[in-house]
């Protein structure tokens, strides 16, 4: 029961803490809103603060010409906010907004939506159907993201094993030393010269851009980049005289150059943004540190079990023990922290993609940590001899002899002395495919094998916590939720609804906007435009729309919509009395499939 109780809050958090991107919480003009005269300003508001690219807002006119716009900047000093300056004497109909931003965890998020000016148009203006995300640039983004990870816990795990278990013989570990220091210095200078076409979601090819490269290296995520390469190569310069001085210093060096790096992650990801950033990053170091000493100790471990020329003491193998147990407390702290900034609710764990990644993770853990149960148990069955004091044959006495004197002992064989932790006899190896068998033997290869599976299954997780990063965390998508709903700019007592639909066919999905005015007794006008699955506008065969005043037993009142080639409109809906109307909505996407949804509506005076 402890066990499972320490597993689910441990997996709860991740070697690289998230807790929000940023998700668009309003805008003005609103999504689907109509104006009666042109804004001078676009200005989008989200959920977080948010980096802003030179082409971050791009407007659509009714003609489906690019609109100009001003250099886009945080609106009042707000970072949370972004606006641009809209050219005057905008014409009437409908405009699309394609935009995208730089969350302060540096994920780039995009998105698109319409407003229009007097009336909408017959049909909206829709951007390019430039992908999001360049796939290429992703993959190699995320494949850098990936061994960067892994290497600095390869990194930091092999010096702390090296400096706090003390290993006898260390020559094993200098190939992870090398290994983790090299990919580490490759991975993050391949991240720094993709970041630009990553932002923009444009080909690897425009990393060769000088002014795109010059722009990565002002912002926040970019910095940190070039300040981990600066971090990486100043210890391969300070390595040489860092071994010359005490124990002590060396474990002061190295426990410093970890921090640093650990503060590079930090500061440009998760723990930057959202609620609570000085202790969220520090949870973030301290999370990160603790995944590598367990999970790149376990590496350096399994390496000196197998390629050490002298066995490795019980000694060395506890110190590990100890040292993993204390990671793995840390986590658990900083797991359950972290798990609570990023789901919000415990709902989230299984209706959200975070909190379905979380749970993969989970279930990855629930085997790593039953690994690293079974290695304690043969690293504690392994150190018993050598805290076990040798053994004393103790002699019986024999009876003395008619004449009195004890008969002479017998020679006893000199002990056959081996190396390891203490000097003590042993039997003779018995001659084998896998030569000696002795029960200490037996412990050392079930320890090397519980290790290995350790190591493997630390690879799944680590992979897994990667892709937890880049997936919306729970808490920002229900913020973003929570935005209120669009309204319509210029005409007082109007009121927007965005509808989802679903007919369970492959393209059956999408939304319709609906702005409704007044919105109050009397006649009213209805305006709704459908969009498809990617957000492009959608023709449907038949839009029906009704109103039922259930508690005055009026209705159904048929809205009458007619279709305007593009939207569906209608400006003489009489709706007699106050109160809580429900409005049905049919959707016909094809002669056979169909679907219908209600929302209730309040209509006042």
């Amino acid at each position: 029961m402890l066990l499972g109780t320490v597993l689910v809050l441990l997996l709860l958090g991740s070697a690289a803490p998230a807790s929000a991107h940023a998700a668009l919480r309003g805008s003005d003009p609103g999504d689907g809103s109509v104006v009666k005269s042109a804004p001078r300003h676009l200005t989008l508001t989200f959920t977080e603060s948010v980096g802003l690219l030179e082409d971050s807002f791009r407007v659509y006119g009714p003609d489906n010409r690019r609109v100009p716009l001003g250099e886009p900047q945080h609106a009042d000093g707000a970072s949370d906010t972004a606006r641009a300056d809209l050219p005057g004497g905008l014409a009437d109909g409908t405009y699309t907004v394609a935009w995208r931003v730089v969350s302060a965890d540096s994920h780039p998020v995009s998105g698109a939506f319409t407003f229009s000016v007097g009336e909408p148009s017959p049909t909206a203006p829709a951007a390019p159907a430039a992908s999001a995300e360049h796939p290429v640039t992703k993959s190699l983004y995320d494949t850098g993201r990936h061994l960067a990870y892994i290497a600095a816990a390869l990194l930091i795990g092999t010096a702390a094993f090296a400096a706090l278990c003390r290993p006898p013989d260390p020559a094993p570990l200098r190939l992870p030393l090398l290994t983790g220091w090299w990919t580490l210095l490759t991975a993050t200078a391949v991240l720094l010269v993709l970041r630009a076409p990553y932002e923009n979601g444009t080909s690897p090819a425009t990393a060769l851009d000088p002014s795109a490269f010059t722009d990565t290296l002002t912002g926040r995520p970019g910095l940190a980049l070039l300040t981990r390469l600066a971090l990486l190569s100043a210890a391969a310069l300070l390595l040489p005289l860092v071994r010359r001085r005490s124990p002590r210093t060396r474990l002061a060096a190295g426990a410093a150059l970890s921090l640093a790096l650990a503060l590079t992650w930090a500061a440009a990801e998760h723990a930057s943004a959202g609620i609570q950033v000085p202790q969220a990053m520090t949870s973030s170091v301290l999370h990160l540190l603790a995944a590598a000493c367990w999970l790149g100790g376990l590496t350096a471990l399994l390496l000196t079990l197998h390629r050490a020329k002298t066995p490795p003491p019980a000694t060395v193998v506890t110190r590990f023990s100890r040292l993993a147990l204390a990671s793995v407390t840390v986590l658990v702290v900083t797991g359950v922290y972290q798990s609570w900034r990023g789901l919000g609710s415990w709902s989230a764990l299984t209706e959200t993609s975070y909190g379905r990644t979380l749970t993969v993770k989970l279930a990855a853990t629930v085997f790593l940590l039953l690994a690293a149960a079974l290695s304690r148990r043969w690293t504690a069955l392994l150190a018993r001899p050598a805290r076990t004091p040798a053994a004393v044959e103790e002699r019986v006495p024999e009876l003395v002899g008619a004449s009195g004197i004890p008969p002479e002992p017998e020679p006893e064989p000199e002990p056959e002395l081996r190396p390891g932790p203490e000097l003590r006899p042993v039997t003779p190896p018995t001659d084998g495919p896998d030569g000696p068998d002795g029960p200490e033997d037996r412990l050392r290869r079930a320890l090397r094998r519980s290790v290995l599976a350790e190591v493997v299954v630390a690879v799944v997780v680590l992979l897994v916590t990667t892709v937890l990063t880049g997936t919306l965390p729970a808490r920002a998508e229900a913020e973003a939720a929570k935005a209120p709903e669009p309204q319509v700019a210029g005409l007082p007592g109007a009121e927007a609804f965005t509808i989802p639909y679903d007919v369970g066919t492959p393209g059956g999905r999408g939304t319709v906007q609906l702005t409704m005015d007044p919105g109050r007794v009397g006649e009213n006008g209805l305006q709704a435009v459908v969009f498809g699955p990617q957000g492009a506008l959608t023709f449907v065969p038949e839009l029906r729309l009704s109103f039922t005043l259930a508690a005055k037993d009026i209705g159904p009142i048929d809205a009458k919509l007619t279709d305007r080639g593009g939207y569906w409109a209608t400006n003489d809906l009489n709706l007699p009395l106050e109160g809580t109307w429900t409005m049905k909505l049919t959707i016909r996407v094809s002669e056979v499939d169909q679907v219908s949804g209600t929302r209730q509506v309040e209509i006042t005076r």
